[in-house]
């Protein structure tokens, strides 16, 4: 099993395909989301539960002389998963407190015997970005005005107002290139969890930029259920692949605002 796809679902928009919209729901800095947030999601692998990730807001910090958002992405194989293909990652992304673009974006990536150590620096007076794999850098890339690393491009979704059947945009990189990516908003969902039962916004981002088993499976999709109020939490995501469905699910919620 390509335990992998767990974390592209689980970024799903954030794996430089997120749509966007350049119009934020809150004003100011009434954002949906404090310093103390935490959401916990189960995830299986058709019914074989997997592992569990957790996606945190820290306390806001200074990177370069700029106040900054820290957000954190941790995903972990359950005893089972150990013994045949171990997963311990983190990412760490720091955005601006206003939410209008990226400072820095860290990767940890320990799946079987796949390691990175990720490092993306952004270089607004140039535009430029550029990615770091222990130590091994690339060219950097060019940058668009506004653009988000995966994981605050994952948050930065949370301050849009969305209206059903309709596409959204925004640049998004991951260091070794910037697009426009694109967003569909399908419909409004009840769904029930064992977490709750939620009015939500399902939504479906474009898998174009999205390689591997995804690029190989006919009619491949992700798809994410936001609550639909001011918080827009994620509550399920799941995925459609060649090998099988992929469920994360919100089993507890802290420091809610």
């Amino acid at each position: 099993m390509k335990y992998q796809m767990v974390i592209t679902i689980f970024l799903a928009v954030a794996i430089t395909n997120l749509g966007l919209s350049s119009d934020i729901a809150a004003g100011g800095n009434d954002f949906p989301f404090n310093p103390g947030e935490k959401l916990t999601f189960q995830l299986k692998w058709t019914i074989i539960p997997a592992g569990e990730s957790v996606l945190e807001v820290l306390p806001i910090e200074t990177i370069d002389g700029v106040q900054a958002f820290h957000f954190i992405l941790t995903v972990k194989s359950n005893a089972f998963i150990d013994s045949f293909y171990k997963v311990r990652d983190r990412i760490d992304a720091y955005t601006n407190t206003e939410m209008t673009h990226s400072i820095l974006y860290k990767k940890k990536q320990r799946e079987g015997k796949t390691h990175r150590d990720i490092v993306v620096t952004f270089d607004w007076k140039n535009n430029k970005a550029q990615y770091t794999n222990f130590n091994d850098k690339l060219a950097p890339i060019d940058l668009l005005p506004g653009s988000f690393d995966p994981l605050s491009a994952f948050y930065f979704v949370r301050l849009l107002d969305y209206q059903e059947t309709s596409t959204i945009e925004r640049p998004v990189t991951d260091g070794k290139k910037c697009i426009i990516g694109k967003l569909a908003v399908i419909r409004k969902e009840t769904l029930k969890l064992e977490s709750g039962t939620y009015d939500t916004y399902l939504i479906e981002p474009e898998l174009i930029h999205i390689g591997g088993v995804f690029e190989k499976s006919k009619d491949a999709k992700i798809q994410i259920w936001i609550t639909a109020d001011k918080r827009k939490i994620p509550v399920k995501i799941k995925s459609k692949v060649v090998v099988g469905s992929f469920v994360g699910e919100l089993v507890s919620a802290a420091g809610l605002k």
